[in-house]
Formats: structure tokens, sequence, C-alpha cells
């Protein structure tokens, strides 16, 4: 008696296909698990055995055999549990194989023969929709998985015994639909902010261009609050970004009752997160930080205090908008195309720099403290800004501040400039940050003035290939901030004004 049911085995966002297979035997007593399964797996035997007997039905006392097909690729997680018992069921005679033979099946099973929660039920969909089949995964995926097509048939059971019955014809089980999160309305709001105006408009254009920023100023200043904004500024997720950050979301099981939401991710990990929380890692190589902030923000918040290899750990998949995860045995690669947005104080005190206040180590107290972020990482930070303290005057008799509102009204119309320039490309880009150096040079025709201009400041602050690029990615946003066609002088200048903050810090 032989049986087969088709799963799936996650690498990364993706689903490599898994065949299940299931023979009974004559022979001694057995239940035998092979094809390199990982803990959770060798498990699910037990689980399997149980879930079958309060459901009603015994496993023969034969010798049972589960082959995890290709044996030669690991696998790992409890959603082989409902295969293999569907496997079973099948090879008992319990069900036809026709009825499941269209299907990928997902789900762990309880004691109690219920099926629980299982993450990854987003990218099994679409791999089943990949494949013309079905899916069956248990109740509370059902939602999750019916984004992935609207024709996808989807068996969503709560428990071994429903399904049974469904496939014998007993009962019939609605259709999953769609869910999303409910919006909750906006509370930060950029009016909430006192004075720093500058810190605003590099705030408004690393909005408009998708650009990474870096605040620098004393504590209580505002940085953590500016950077809080943020997510205000910024436009919903469109449907194809909405999907990527959903499947990175359901591997990592953070869609709550499979519910999602195109409100763009804001992670903050804290300066003590490990190499592998943040690029991703770990026994199961789960995605890290940077990964499920994909299509939005990752704050770095007191940025020195972070480890200096773990910070250097961020510099490819900033720059790439992947992080590749390798390890002797395989290699995983999740998408990490995130804006990045670092606040720190400028030495270990906190207030060099600023009016009547001399550090007791002297210049030694900003320079060894700036010292632990690495030249390469501060480098791809498109503006840098210092964010002085609040005067009590600001404070006490606020001046009026435009909302968050308004000002996403004009960072929409610059990202919209930008979609419909690349799109008449034939490029598959949204934002100016994410252009290469070619494109970024084609977009950019400089003047002969606006030339010596970046050929001056290039010696003066020392720009690197990579910078010299990002400040016309700079100029460029700009200009599309105020309608114009061509990036002429004016803009980069402004550019090179958040350039220049980078100098000027590195030379304390």
């Amino acid at each position: 008696m032989f049986s087969r049911i088709s799963t799936v085995s996650f690498q990364g966002v993706d689903a490599a296909n898994v065949d299940v297979q299931v023979q009974i035997s004559s022979g001694s007593v057995h239940f035998t698990l092979v094809g390199l399964p990982d803990k959770a797996i060798a498990e699910s035997k037990e689980r399997v055995r149980s879930a079958l007997i309060a459901s009603g039905l015994a496993l023969p006392a034969k010798r049972l055999t589960v082959n995890l097909a290709p044996a030669d690729l690991p696998k790992e997680g409890s959603h082989y549990d409902l295969p293999i018992a569907l496997g079973l069921l099948v090879a008992m005679g319990a069900l036809p194989a026709e009825v499941v033979e269209d299907y990928l099946v997902l789900g762990e099973l309880s004691l109690d023969g219920s099926i629980s929660h299982v993450n990854g039920a987003l990218p099994a969909a679409i791999a089943a929709v990949s494949q013309d089949k079905g899916l069956i995964c248990p109740a509370s995926c059902g939602s999750e998985a019916a984004w992935a097509d609207e024709n996808l048939k989807i068996v969503a059971a709560q428990s071994l015994v429903q399904l049974y019955r469904y496939f014998k014809g007993d009962i019939t089980l609605s259709d999953p639909k769609p869910r999303s999160s409910p919006q909750a309305a906006p509370t930060l709001d950029l009016a909430d902010i006192r004075g720093q105006e500058t810190a605003k408009r590099a705030l408004e254009i690393a909005a408009a261009g998708s650009h990474n920023l870096m605040m620098v100023g004393p504590p209580g200043s505002g940085k953590t609050l500016l950077a809080s904004r943020l997510p205000s500024l910024l436009p919903p997720l469109s449907a194809r970004e909405l999907l990527e950050v959903s499947m990175v979301a359901s591997i990592s099981g953070e869609l709550e009752d499979g519910a999602l939401s195109n409100q763009r991710p804001f992670r903050a990990p804290h300066h003590s997160a490990s190499m592998a929380s943040l690029v991703g890692g770990g026994m199961k190589a789960k995605p890290g930080e940077v990964s499920l902030a994909h299509n939005g923000v990752l704050f770095l918040d007191e940025l020195p205090e972070f480890d200096s290899p773990v910070l250097d750990s961020l510099r490819q998949p900033i720059e790439n908008g992947v992080a590749s995860i390798v390890r002797a045995n395989y290699r995983v690669t999740y998408p990490s195309k995130v804006q990045v947005v670092a606040a720190m104080n400028p030495c270990r005190c906190g207030y060099a720099g600023e009016p009547g206040h001399t550090c007791r180590r002297g210049d030694k107290c900003a320079s060894s403290y700036q010292a632990r972020v690495s030249g390469p990482f501060l480098d791809r930070m498109d503006l840098q800004v210092h964010v002085p303290a609040v005067s009590v005057k600001d404070l006490i008799s606020p001046q009026p501040s435009e909302s968050s509102s308004i000002v996403a009204q004009r960072v929409a119309r610059a990202r919209a400039t930008q979609l419909s320039r690349f799109t008449s490309m034939g490029l598959d880009i949204t934002v100016n940050a994410h252009a290469n150096a070619r494109i970024i040079e084609q977009i950019v025709a400089l003047d002969n003035e606006s030339k010596a201009l970046i050929e001056r400041a290039s010696t003066q602050f020392g720009l690197s290939a990579r910078g010299y690029h990002r400040v016309l990615k700079l100029s460029r946003t700009i200009a599309d901030m105020d309608g114009s066609e061509a990036v002429q002088r004016i803009h980069l200048a402004e550019a090179l004004s958040f350039k220049r903050s980078s100098a000027t810090l590195a030379a304390a």
C-alpha cells in the first residue's frame, strides 16, 4: 500500500516541491521517517499517531515508512504533519488517492486531531497557483492563502476529522476570503515636532526618493520623534510590494490572523541586536530585521551602540536589496530593499559641538565615539543632517508647522514623477534611490556650472564613486519635488549640503 502527497519546503520566500511518500508493508511494527527531517518533523510521527487515534482511526500494526523526497534536501518545520497524516489515510484505504492528488498540503496536527496554524501559507499558496493545484491548510491560514489568487481552490479545515468528512462528501467547507488589517488612524504627525525645519526638509526628501538618512544631534533634540513620523509621509504599499512584504511576514509568522496590511513596515531593533537577528540566520535561517523591513523603514537608533561587525553586516543587504544567508549545507536569500534611518549622538557625553558645552575628554570624546561607525557604512547614507537642541522659545511659542498629510501629498507627487519616468524607460524601478549608476547618470544631465560645483565638492568632501552617484540621486529627487525636468545647480547644491554634514562629522 503506497501513497504520495505533495507539500513544500521553504527556501527563503520560495517554496520547493516535496513529495511525501508513504508505504505500509508487512513486517515488524515500526514507524520510520526518512528524507533529512529535522527534530520537529522527526517528532511528527507521535503527533500524527495521536491525532489519528483522537479522530477514531488507528494505525495498522505494520511497518510504516515515510520518505520526504528529494532525500538530499534538508526539511524543517511542523507543517509536514498533515501531509503525512493524509498520506497514511490514503495508504490505509480510508481516502481515495484522487481526492488529494491535485492539492498541496501543509498543517500541524495537535494531539486531539485539530489542525494548528503554520507559517508560510502565502508562499505555499503562490506555489500551488504556479502548479495549477489547490491548497489544503489550517482554517486559521485560509484568509492568508486566499490572497494568492481568487481562483485558487483552498480547503481550510479545523481538524483532521473535518477534513476527512469533507473528502467523504459528508460536509462542505466555505471558501476562505482575503482579509485586510483595519487601517488605524495615524497618531504620529509631523506637526507635533517643534522647530527642526532643516531636519524636516531632510525627512521629506528622504521620503520622496526612499533615501537613507542619518541624524546626528544631542539627546532630546527630536531625532527619534522625526524618524517615527516617516511612515506617515510614505505612500501605501502597491499590490506587488504588499505581496512581497506579506511573504516575508508569512515565513516569519508575523501575519496576525492571516490579515494583510498595505502600511509600510517600520522596524526599530534595539542596539543589542545580534547579527543573525538583523541580517537573518539562526538554526532555521529565518529573515532578519533588514528583510522584515523590506519595502519599508529600518530605524537604527543609538547607531554607535550597535556592535561594529553587526552594522557592517548590513552593508551588503542595504546596497544590493537582498540578504544572503550562506551555510555549509544551504543558501537562502531574502529581499531587503529598505530605507535606512539612523540616529546618533555626536559623542559619548552627547553634546559635542553644542554652544556652551565642552567635553571633558576634548575632541577625543567625539572622534572615538564616531569611529564605532565605519566609513563604508556612512558612505551609504544619502542624507546626513545635524539636529540641534530645540530652544525653549520653540517649545513655548511654537510656529505653525505642516501636518504629515500635507507633506505626504508632495511626497506622493514626487514618487509619481519618478515612477512615470522609469516606466517610460521600460525599467522596473519606482524611486530614484533604487536606480543604478548608469541609469542615474542618464537621467541627471549636469550643465557645466553644476559639473564644476560637484567637482569642487568632491575634492573638498572626499566623495567616493558611490557618494558621487548618491548625490546625483538626491539632487534628482529634489528636482522632482520642485517639478523640474532638469537637475539645476540649486538642486545639486542642496544635495551637497547634506553631504557637507558628513564631512563636518568626520572632521569632528
